[in-house]
Order: C-alpha cells, then structure tokens, then sequence
C-alpha cells in the first residue's frame, strides 16, 4: 500500500489547489454567513465543480461517473478542506451517492448516479437520531403497507437536509433498537407527503437539518438494498464517509497550521519575531508531527478504499483510525493556532475562528474519537 500520491493524484490535487485558492476563499463561507444565505452554498461554485468532474470522481463509470477512485475524491476534499469550501459535496457525492452505490440495484444506479454526476440530483443522509452518533440506535420504523411501506420517526444532524431533493433514510423494519439486524435504506423524495425538514445553522457556519416523517408512504422501489438487511453495506458507506471527512480535516488543519506559521514568523513582541520563542517552535513542531501522521493515515485509509483485496473489516479498522487521529489532531491544532494568534484570534476579523470552528463539527460527525477507539478496540476483540 503506497502512501505516496500517484502521478495523475499529484496532478488533480494541483489543479483542486489552484481552483478553491481562485473561487472559493474562506471570504466565501464568510459571505454566505453573513447573509445567512438559502441554499447554505455557492450555486455558482457547485457549477463549476460539476463542470471539474468532482461529482463523478468515485462513481463508476457504468453510471455515468469518472471511475478515478476515492483516492481521487479525497485529494479533492482536503483541497477543499483548506479554504473551508461549502457544497454538497461531502452529503450528496461522498454520502448519498456511496450509499445508492452501495446498496442501489442497477436499475436505481443508472437512474440516480448519473444525475448527481450532471447535478440535477442532490442528497443528504438521515441516520442520526440522538445527539452522538449510534448508526444502530434507530428508531425510526417503516413499515410494510400494501406494495410499498409507511415510514414514521425523526432525524436530526442531516447535513444539507434542507437542500436535498432525495433523503437517504435509515429505518428499522424489524428488530430492537440497537440490533444490527433489521435496518434497512430508504430513498425518499424531500417534497412527500409528510415530510418536515427544520434547517439549523452549525456552529461552523455551514447546514444541518432536522427531519421529521410523519406516515411517509414510499413505494417498493424506494427500498435500497434488501430489507431488514442493510447494516453491513450502510456500515461501508459510513466509512467511506468517515475516510472522506477525515480528508476534508486533514486539509483543513494543514491550512490552520501554514497561517500560524506565517503569523509567527511576522509578528513580533518586545521586538523581537514571537517565532523565534523556543516555547512557540516546540509547540509548531507538535503540530507539524501529528499532521505527518494525519496524512500517514488518511493516504492508507483512502488507498484501502480503492483495494479489492481489502475486505469490509480491514476498512473499518483503517476509518476508524483515521477518523480518530484526525479528530484529536484537528481539535489540537486548532486550538493551538487561535492560542497562537493571541487575543486576536478569537475576533471574527481574523479566519483562524473558522478553522477552529469547523474542527468541533467535524470531528463530532459520524462518530468522534472516543466512538472510534472505542470501535476499533472492538473489531480487535477487545
């Protein structure tokens, strides 16, 4: 397994740089912030990234899609990490889109995929009903009426929910809450009968959504997979998400990083660069470490992604750890940085805030790292 990027990896990660560095500064998330803006992303911006071909990065190509793997859509996600970049990315393409692929027939794949390739479709992934993240503490019930199903229960932390077209929903067709057993996957439309989206804003200025279905009725042909059978296949997406939100960090904290740099190397007290302080560099040196490490394990969590050989559990392991280290070392770093910029760091003039900001959220979503220790000592037999 290389931890090294490939030629044409090398060359996309170039070219995703030079494009959010151009289109999408942080001034962009600030922007739709403080114009508390509808749709919670740049529409313009999301053009131009369909147009890049992210959309269709890890969608086959029998779908409509580019086939360039997931290591492919990661370099792009931690691109996009480092200037905070707000799309549907991260819900439609590396969650909603997963999840179809996953457990879709080839008939919901040719239907579906292709749209979120040419941006006609938008989804978001409703699993979450407590405030820690439990994919198997699901209440929510769907059950079988006449030749479809009637779905009852509330979701909460769906991310862009508000903009979906398509709900990516989890509910328990039989089963206890808790079982791994009876869990099945639901595509259902927004605009339903019965459907209540609440939009809420996260702290680090981007969407989450608060679902409630209330006698949803679904046809037959909503169900993705087979019923009361979709824990193992959902688990998969959840990793592929968990690698893909451990990539977004990893960009994220190595821009955190780079700007406290520079700050250090500029800024002077008593007239002398605080950079020089032998406190400040041991502390920049921490930090410079953890993130080799960082990138160690989200390169080997990524290539498994894209490994035949590699079954289900060995992904789980390599999720796992990656999303643990990078949710400890985002919180790290950026806490490090605003101590580093000193009082000025906590003012809104300054973007260090939003890297902060964004670490909390991220590293609480999909599992935090006590959930992820916790899980990986499990799958070890501890």
């Amino acid at each position: 397994m290389s931890l090294v990027l490939s030629e044409d990896q090398q060359l996309l990660k170039d070219s995703a740089k030079a494009f959010v560095d151009q289109n999408a500064p942080v001034s962009v998330l600030r922007g739709l912030r403080d114009s508390k803006d509808a749709q919670g992303y740049d529409q313009n911006l999301w053009r131009q990234m369909l147009e890049l071909g992210w959309a269709g990065m890890a969608i086959p190509e029998a779908y409509g899609g580019f086939e360039f793997g997931y290591g492919g859509l990661g370099v792009v996600l931690e691109e996009s990490g480092r200037t905070l970049v707000s799309s549907p990315l991260i819900a439609t393409v590396l969650l909603g889109a997963s999840a179809i692929n996953e457990l879709g027939s080839d008939a919901q794949k040719s239907e579906f995929l292709s749209q979120v390739v040419s941006g006609e479709l938008l989804l978001a992934l409703a699993i979450d009903e407590k405030p820690h993240h439990r994919p198997c503490r699901i209440e929510t019930s769907a059950v079988k009426s006449g030749e479809g199903y009637v779905l009852n229960g509330c979701k909460t932390f769906v991310l862009d929910g508000h903009i979906a077209n398509k709900l990516v929903v989890v509910a328990r067709t039989s089963g206890a809450i808790d079982d791994e057993a009876g869990l099945s996957v639901f595509l259902v439309d927004a605009a339903a009968e019965g459907v209540s989206i609440n939009r809420s804003w996260m702290v680090d200025s981007r969407n989450s959504a608060m679902l409630s279905l209330n006698n949803v009725k679904v046809g037959a042909d909503a169900l993705l997979g087979a019923e009361g059978g979709a824990y193992s296949s959902l688990t998969r997406v959840l990793d592929i998400g968990r690698i893909g939100v451990a990539a977004e960090m990893l960009g994220s904290m190595q821009q955190a990083f780079e700007i406290t740099l520079d700050y250090l190397k500029q800024r002077e007290q008593f007239g002398v660069l605080i950079g020089s302080f032998q406190g400040l560099q041991h502390r920049a040196a921490e930090m410079y470490s953890e993130i080799e490490l960082c990138k160690s394990a989200v390169r080997a969590a990524l290539a498994a992604l894209d490994d035949a050989d590699k079954t289900d559990a060995d992904i789980a392991e390599f999720a796992s750890i990656a999303k643990a280290k990078l949710s400890e070392v985002a919180t790290l770093v950026s806490n490090e940085a605003v101590q580093m910029h000193g009082g000025i760091g906590m003012t809104d003039e300054y973007d260090i805030g939003f890297y902060m900001k964004r670490a909390r959220v991220a590293a609480a979503f999909l599992g935090d790292a006590l959930f992820h220790r916790e899980r990986y000592a499990s799958l070890n037999g501890f």
